[in-house]
């Protein structure tokens, strides 16, 4: 997941130091049997929140992804972000962690971990792909009324989010985003289009484009910059 920004830092009095051991000792309150299924996915929320927050922190994240076997920055936490339609970069809800558990079916750190290979998989689904791309762009705009997302982060999203299905046009569009001097930061217009532009347009020859097309100005300049620098 791209770093959060250091601007909405949050008190550092996280949780004791979890381990193996703690996850494996988390025990569901006492309640009836429907409730049993909320009550550890509480318990396990517990185990990696911040108890002033009430929230999982990015300390406790980080300790999550220790526990699940892949790094912060991994693709599948993004994607498990989205599932628990997180809204604040670097943090997850009591309520955000029981949405996105209970519809995994994973009430466990071994359950959750066993879901991670799936949540790729559910992308393959056009609409569902396309949320996912909608949200990672939101899901980066950490301060009040932002609307924007600098270059470096843009570049690191479209690695992780657009990378694995369209390489060579995200290789050479983050090649262009980082030689070209013009914009400091993306709107969700120009990210959606970079999207748009991957799906529709034949690469590397782009015989199809159309700059009548109502494209943003910034596909414009990267088609220009690709035929002046012989990519196409």
């Amino acid at each position: 997941m791209p770093r959060a920004t250091s601007k909405r830092k949050a008190p550092s009095s996280t949780s004791a130091s979890v381990t193996a051991s703690d996850v494996g000792s988390t025990r569901p309150a006492s309640g009836k049997k429907g409730k049993k299924e909320v009550d550890k996915i509480g318990s396990l929320f517990d185990v990696y929140a911040n108890k002033t927050l009430d929230m999982i922190d990015p300390e406790g994240i980080v300790s999550l992804c220790s526990h699940l076997g892949v790094d912060h920055t991994d693709v599948r936490i993004l994607i498990l972000a989205w599932k628990m339609k997180a809204e604040k970069q670097g943090y997850f809800s009591r309520e955000e962690w029981r949405r996105g558990l209970k519809d995994l079916n994973a009430d466990t750190i071994a359950k959750l971990k066993k879901a991670l290979p799936g949540l790729e998989k559910e992308l393959i689904s056009t609409p569902k792909f396309e949320d996912f791309y909608a949200f990672a762009f939101q899901y980066c705009l950490t301060e009040d009324r932002q609307k924007s997302v600098d270059i470096e982060t843009i570049c690191e999203l479209l690695n992780l989010v657009l990378g694995p299905k369209y390489c060579s046009q995200v290789d050479l569009l983050i090649k262009y985003l980082k030689v070209q001097s013009e914009y400091r930061a993306l709107n969700a217009d120009q990210w959606r289009h970079f999207y748009r532009f991957c799906k529709e347009i034949s690469f590397p020859d782009l015989e199809d484009y159309d700059s009548d097309q109502a494209w943003p100005v910034i596909i414009d300049n990267f088609v220009e910059w690709m035929k002046d620098n012989k990519h196409s």
